[in-house]
């Protein structure tokens, strides 16, 4: 039976893993994010992996020689359950492909319609159903807000999808 399974890479090897597994047959897939990054006093948007040392592969264990996987340049070795490969929930990374845009980047969607200093609700998580400014937009996914918390404005850093704009 056919599914995704996901293979766990050497450090920073993702991109030499990805282009191995494709070169021996195996239909591979390695999700990126645009990520907005600093260096040297200036801003930049840069692709990152959305799951940092992690690809994933399409491949059906009872036909094709899976294990290997585990001995491909920049491969630490496939994810298991005990001796067998661990087959990843279905549709999860269909709809990750699916997100894809033009220059292979995953969309993580997110409420970035969101300006600084502009207040919101923050809707999940230990700070839910509290009133917070934007501060500042990290990355796709994530911000940093100003809470009150103990007569203090305290930067906490929140996913964009847990938050809402207050009224």
């Amino acid at each position: 039976m056919s599914n995704w399974y996901a293979i766990f890479t050497h450090a920073r090897a993702e991109q030499k893993a990805l282009f191995n597994l494709e070169r021996q047959g195996f239909q591979s897939f390695f999700p990126k994010y645009r990520k907005r990054r600093r260096h040297a006093r200036r801003v930049e948007t840069v692709s990152a992996p959305l799951f940092p040392r992690y690809v994933f592969v399409w491949l059906d264990i009872d036909r094709q020689p899976w294990r290997s996987i585990n001995s491909t340049l920049g491969v630490h070795g496939i994810v298991c359950q005990g001796e067998k490969p661990a087959p990843l929930p279905e549709g999860i990374v269909e709809e990750l492909i699916s997100r894809q845009d033009e220059s292979g980047c995953v969309g993580l969607g997110g409420n970035m319609s969101i300006a600084r200093g502009r207040p919101v609700e923050i809707t999940d998580g230990p700070f839910a159903d509290c009133v917070a400014i934007v501060d500042r937009l990290l990355d796709a996914d994530r911000l940093v807000v100003l809470l009150d918390l103990l007569g203090r404005r305290v930067k906490v850093q929140v996913q964009a999808r847990a938050v809402i704009a207050a009224v």
